[in-house]
């Protein structure tokens, strides 16, 4: 962007001073990566943890509703688009995007803090009852445990959809491939680093009496480095590489920006509803095994909480080669949707190498095809990812990423609930074989993958563009009207 005085942004086609904004660097992209990393680090908290310790240690006879419970960051996602548009909208502190991360890092800090509060709550109530019973004891603490998920995941939409606007704001359609995959490889690198802290502090010989002060150390450290990572991530970032205010038609006219003309420019082309169906049918299918993979590692291949947590370091370092092969080698030779295509089908294979890993009762299998599934959904992730930052417009990039975001956040939901069905499912259907049980769960990911493909084959990004413009074009003659 140094060849001339004003070059056309490939998105908005408008004209952009390079001398007013510089170019990101790549130092700086690993830093606001610190960010996705400490993300990283929470999930394995809520997804590996306490889900572990829920289904294994409390023992919950109903994993649908552990699924459920665990999935309710994700079902309280519609949040998103509000949030998105509120950034695009209204600044505080001056700032887009950056007081949006760090108050939304602040509130799922503290609700991590207070999750695992209650799950010992219910943990004790259990030891009382000699096992796990619903009565209104544990009907109410449940309900709590569901409040605090609530909370966590609308602090999670206020912080990660203005954060993936952000990245919109500063990279251009030459350069977002390699964004985001630094910026999901520092995801990765922070699930590996989780799994690590994790492993470290948790006990490998572990009863309830020592199990329950490691797990209540753990769930301080990680929230309070995530939270001071997060600030460290976005300071001075917007202010100096930002490109919002030079791309945006109406970011002088904050006021049109209402969320009613937001999706009114959201709903405009049908590409929308498309690429929205692809993420859904995708997320799920990626993710369907994430609320059951512990259980399976610790009751197949009889793994303990910390062994079983490290599975996460496996998964997370295929998926940051792939991340890395793919951002800089892959997509420039394939482009976005082809190495999307290809993602889907390595994850199919991958994921029906996971289930017959159960046959073998052998853990270096197990590992074995988790480095494989990460380096397939590394591959998957970061085309799909790439593609949907072109799937926006300057004037409404936070509504956009709200609505990829909600799209991804209710599959993954919807996937943990669909896993633990799956498998209650499987578990009466073959009652002697818990490798056929959790094998369904693997066999239907696979499948989703093939569908998936189906919807990703009929999005096109030049017939969502104009839509798009011709939407924004409308909004602003209303507004002169």
């Amino acid at each position: 962007m140094a060849t001339s005085n004003f070059l056309p942004d490939p998105e908005s086609g408008q004209s952009i001073s390079p001398e007013s904004v510089p170019r990101i660097n790549i130092p700086t992209v690993f830093r606001i990566g610190l960010f996705q990393m400490g993300l990283g680090m929470m999930s394995i908290l809520t997804q590996a943890v306490l889900n572990r310790i829920m289904i294994t240690e409390i023992k919950i006879t109903e994993k649908f509703v552990v699924g459920l419970v665990l999935a309710l960051p994700a079902f309280v996602s519609p949040a998103r688009i509000r949030f998105g548009q509120l950034s695009d909208a209204k600044p505080v502190w001056g700032y887009h995007r950056t007081a949006y991360v760090w108050l939304g890092a602040a509130v799922f800090a503290i609700a991590a803090f207070l999750a695992v509060q209650v799950v010992w709550q219910l943990n004790a109530i259990a030891d009382n009852l000699g096992g796990w019973v619903w009565n209104t004891q544990t009907i109410g603490w449940m309900a709590v445990l569901a409040l605090v998920f609530a909370v966590y995941g609308i602090a999670i939409c206020a912080s990660s959809t203005p954060y993936a606007a952000l990245l919109v704001d500063i990279s251009d359609e030459d350069n977002r491939s390699k964004v985001v995959s630094i910026v999901w490889s520092m995801l990765m690198v922070g699930i590996i680093v989780g799994a690590i802290i994790s492993g470290k502090i948790l006990p490998s010989e572990e009863t309830t009496v020592n199990l329950e002060p490691a797990v209540k150390r753990l769930f301080i450290i990680i929230p309070a480095v995530v939270f001071g990572l997060s600030i460290i991530s976005m300071l001075g970032v917007e202010k100096k590489y930002s490109f919002y205010s030079k791309r945006s038609t109406l970011v002088n006219r904050e006021d049109s920006i209402t969320l009613a003309a937001a999706w009114k420019i959201l709903t405009a082309s049908p590409q929308t509803a498309l690429f929205f169906t692809f993420l859904v049918v995708m997320t799920i299918s990626l993710f369907m095994q994430d609320g059951v993979l512990e259980a399976y590692a610790g009751i197949v291949f009889n793994m303990p909480t910390a062994e079983s947590t490290l599975l996460n370091a496996f998964y997370g370092t295929g998926l940051l080669i792939g991340y890395g092969v793919t951002g800089f080698l892959v997509i420039p030779r394939l482009g976005k949707r082809r190495t999307a295509r290809l993602g889907c089908i390595m994850v199919a294979f991958a994921v029906l190498l996971l289930g017959a890993s159960g046959f073998s009762a052998n853990s270096a299998f197990l590992k074995l095809g988790l480095l494989l599934f990460g380096l397939a959904a590394g591959f998957l992730t970061t085309g799909a990812i790439s593609l949907m930052l072109d799937l926006t417009v300057a004037e409404a990039a936070g509504t956009f990423i709200g609505a990829w975001g909600l799209a991804q956040a209710l599959a993954r939901g919807t996937a943990l609930v669909i896993g633990g069905a799956a498998l209650d499912v499987g578990e009466k259907v073959f009652p002697n074989s818990l490798q056929l049980a959790y094998g369904l769960v693997f066999a239907l990911e696979a499948v989703g993958m093939l569908l998936s493909i189906w919807f990703l084959n009929r999005v096109n990004v030049t017939e969502f563009q104009n839509n798009t413009k011709q939407a924004i074009a409308s909004v602003l003659e209303s507004d002169l009207d």
